[in-house]
């Protein structure tokens, strides 16, 4: 799957890491839902760690992605605007 980061680019992860990438997705829902500022933060590091552990896709290759994120300098209350129910990561 292609992940991109609004500003930095595009990862590839192995389809085999959709799971694990979707539970530090929950966990990033959980912290914005329970309106955990501290625990937004922590959780969203994880989840921008998490995609750049990935291959980077190379900036001159263009690829559909299949979950964009947003910039790793948005705020918290811009992610309480962007998230649902399911968190940014659809599935």
């Amino acid at each position: 799957m292609i992940v991109r980061i609004m500003g930095e680019g595009q990862y590839k992860l192995a389809d085999e890491k959709l799971d694990e990438l979707n539970a530090v997705d929950t966990d990033l829902e959980k912290a914005v839902s329970a309106n955990d500022e501290d625990g937004f933060k922590a959780a969203f590091a994880a989840l921008l760690d998490f995609v750049r552990a990935g291959d980077q896709v190379p900036n001159d290759e263009l690829h559909d992605s299949d979950a964009i994120l947003p910039p790793s300098d948005s705020t918290f209350a811009e992610m309480r605007e962007l998230i649902s129910g399911d968190g940014l990561i659809a599935g």
